[in-house]
């Protein structure tokens, strides 16, 4: 059996249902399309959950279908009523393990409390932590998510975690919409993202600058200084996360002022929360690209510029390559077909 299946992985093609028992993969009620497109890439179709809640507000988690002895996958991401979305996740974990589920994994494209991961001022907590002690004691075993705000979050788990990224469906989205992007500059909004920025950089064999910037509280931003030219170039702008907007807002300013030609934004997670939208109608960005980490079609609708790149290959191989015991790092440097 496992010689069929390795057969059938080193021909790189995704397994119909077939060669893949023993696979579960539940929805959480966030992000139901993802898991539907997930599930069409691997052959399979979503397991049968039901997700509700008390009048009270309570969540309550119904699995409608054996997972004794299954390998469970529960896709849940970090988005609108977060507290909610990650009680959830916690519940079906629970769920699934006491019903006897032989592996549960949890795949969250977008982790929830990613931005708490350290003390940064006293008696700060540390919620990623949390988020994470919660996930292990509820009996995940094994974390599947992409482009963690801090790499080091991993470490906060004692189970094993794969953080995918978006870089290489980046690079494919830039090669196929951005006309001149070999007279590009990759920028990075704040110096936290300047590894991130040199990586495509050196990927496109293009220049790189960064934004510094001063912030006086949360979420609001003070001073900007560029280190670099961006003078008759094109500036792609590139983040792990557009919450409010408000800096890629700033920066794009800050870039047409330095001379850039066009501005593009491109960030994993499109959270969008509170005047990003008008933000982003009123700035002066050719696009703000952003993945299905998050659901994105009703914000499509309210802002024309925001572009959406499909993950779902990418989470359905790396649940396809964890399911059949192979290596998931080729999904670091590739898009799979």
């Amino acid at each position: 059996m496992h010689a069929a299946l390795r057969k059938q992985a080193s021909s790189g093609s995704l397994t119909d249902y077939a060669r893949m028992p023993n696979i579960k993969v539940f929805s959480g009620s966030s992000h139901q399309d993802l898991t539907q497109k997930i599930c069409d890439k691997l052959g399979i179709e979503p397991g049968k959950v039901v997700t509700k809640k008390f009048s009270n507000g309570e969540c309550c988690v119904e699995i409608g279908e054996s997972v004794r002895g299954e390998d469970v996958y529960i896709v849940q991401t970090g988005c609108s009523e977060i507290n909610d979305m990650l009680m959830e996740l916690l519940i079906m974990i629970n769920a699934c393990k006491i019903a006897s589920a032989c592996r549960v994994t949890a795949v969250i494209p977008c982790y929830p409390y990613a931005r708490q991961d350290k003390k940064d001022k006293s008696r700060a907590p540390i919620s990623a932590k949390l988020v994470a002690n919660m996930l292990s004691v509820a009996g995940a075993d094994h974390i599947i998510t992409m482009d963690l705000h801090a790499s080091q979050i991993q470490g906060f788990f004692d189970i094993p975690v794969d953080n995918l990224y978006a870089e290489p469906a980046v690079l494919k989205w830039i090669k196929e919409n951005i006309p001149d992007w070999r007279n590009s500059c990759i920028v990075s909004p704040d110096a936290g993202g300047a590894k991130r920025v040199t990586s495509i950089a050196d990927r496109l064999n293009v220049d790189f600058a960064l934004i510094h910037k001063e912030r006086k509280k949360a979420n609001e931003v003070a001073t900007m200084v560029l280190v670099g030219d961006v003078k008759d170039r094109v500036a792609i702008l590139v983040d792990d996360m557009a919450d409010t907007c408000g800096t890629v807002c700033h920066a794009a300013e800050r870039l047409l002022e330095a001379g850039a030609q066009k501005v593009y934004a491109i960030c994993t997670h499109g959270i969008f929360s509170g005047p990003a939208i008008s933000r982003i109608n009123n700035s002066m960005f050719e696009a703000v690209v952003v993945t299905n980490s998050i659901p994105q079609e009703e914000r499509m609708k309210q802002a024309t510029k925001i572009q959406c790149v499909d993950i779902s290959m990418i989470m359905g191989e790396a649940i396809r390559r964890t399911h059949n015991g192979e290596s998931v790092s080729y999904l670091f440097s590739h898009v799979p077909l």
